[in-house]
């Protein structure tokens, strides 16, 4: 099961945006959303000789293996690489086979390149530290880099706290063997790269490739930064750059409910309170012989609005056989919790069948009001209990009733 990670992404041009404010060298480009943009963008840069890349602008990588990135050497090319791109479906290894619907694409003056380099920064949760991670592969998935070549990563590590300190830039940049000039820009960017990871609350911010030039520039040639989604109350101008159209459906519409939702593969919907008790619910549906369809947190304080919102949401994914409703009564009391699950399905109209399980402050009195409704809900004791149930259930379909 795969497992997305809960953050604000955004695209290419509006990462290099940030990287540029905070000094790290970026190619002069244009987003456009139409081929007549295209072309003119393009008349402009390759003015001087200079080729443009047209690259699709979707928050998944792998661009380039799925045709989503074109050079072109005038503004006919260029316009025609547009075309095909532009309003398309790409198909990339983190897209999925259904693709990503194209919007825009950036057009970007070309740079000769004489080598690529990797940066990337992330928090290392072991240590607690911030891991800033360069290496000599540039232009590689570093998680392939990691498995095949291990050694060519060089990690150091920063406090949070303290920040980053000049003489960890250099380190950074030595141990990647350059040329002292090129070795003395790489580390003025990896400096700015941790300002910018750093004072834009990133929980991820990667160049790869970051190339050195013909000329010795050292330059972002692409950009990818993630955000923490509970640091945006500070940041109003990275939340600005959130892109609806690049979200699930259904995950954009829990969002605007204030449910933490996140689509999965398979057939069992969970619907939980609590971040780790989600987790522990999809990990006992698999042990049964399950695949859960989402992750659901419906927060600590689980109610008619809530439950009835996520149930909607839950049951709007045609691949939803079944749903286990997992509550633990700790802020909240069970009984609360079971009249509002009550009231929420009995104004929804659905043939899912729904398993509950309600632990906790008054869950006797939870368990009395779920099995004198005339709703058909399944009553379960224990955790495998309930697991086993909603697979089981989710087995015949929808059609099998509650």
């Amino acid at each position: 099961m795969s497992f997305r990670e809960v953050c604000l992404k955004i695209h290419e041009y509006q990462a290099k945006k940030i990287l540029g404010d905070f000094g790290v060298p970026v190619p002069e480009g244009v987003v456009c959303s139409t081929v007549e943009e295209v072309s003119a963008a393009a008349a402009r840069l390759t003015s001087g000789g200079t080729p443009v890349a047209v690259k699709a602008q979707i928050h998944a990588g792998g661009r380039g293996k799925g045709g989503g990135i074109k050079l072109a050497k005038d503004s006919g090319e260029a316009a025609e690489a547009a075309s095909r791109i532009l309003g398309s479906a790409l198909v990339t290894p983190q897209t999925g086979p259904s693709g990503q619907l194209v919007g825009k694409v950036l057009v970007e003056r070309g740079a000769q390149i004489a080598g690529e380099l990797y940066a990337g920064l992330l928090l290392d949760r072991s240590s607690r530290m911030d891991v800033f991670m360069v290496s000599t592969e540039g232009g590689m998935e570093i998680e392939q880099v990691a498995a095949e070549a291990p050694e060519k990563i060089h990690k150091v590590y920063i406090d949070p706290v303290v920040g980053i300190k000049p003489f960890q830039a250099r380190q950074l940049a030595y141990k990647l063997d350059l040329p002292a000039g090129a070795a003395k820009e790489a580390a003025k960017v990896f400096f700015s790269l941790y300002q910018a990871y750093h004072q834009r609350d990133a929980s991820l911010a990667e160049i790869n490739p970051l190339v050195i030039t013909a000329d010795g520039r050292v330059v972002a040639l692409d950009a990818k930064m993630n955000f923490d989604d509970n640091a945006l109350f500070r940041q109003p101008g990275v939340a600005a750059m959130r892109d609806p159209a690049e979200e699930d459906p259904l995950e954009r519409e829990a969002n605007e409910f204030g449910l933490n939702y996140i689509k999965l593969e398979g057939n069992v919907g969970c619907m939980v309170n609590g971040a780790g008790l989600a987790m522990a619910t999809m990990d006992i549906i698999k042990q049964a012989g399950g695949e859960p369809a989402n992750f659901l947190d419906v927060g600590g304080g689980a109610n008619v609005e809530s439950i009835g919102n996520g149930f909607r949401i839950i049951c709007k994914d045609p691949n939803v056989g079944a749903v286990l409703i997992n509550i633990f009564g700790g802020i909240v009391r069970c009984d609360r919790v079971a009249r509002g699950v009550v009231e929420a399905l009995e104004s929804l109209d659905t043939e899912v069948p729904v398993v509950v399980r309600l632990q906790g402050t008054n869950a006797e009195e939870g368990k009395k009001i779920i099995e004198q409704a005339e709703l058909g809900f399944q009553w379960a004791d224990t955790f495998r209990e309930a697991a086993e149930k909603a697979v089981a259930a989710a087995s015949g379909g929808k059609g099998g009733g509650r």
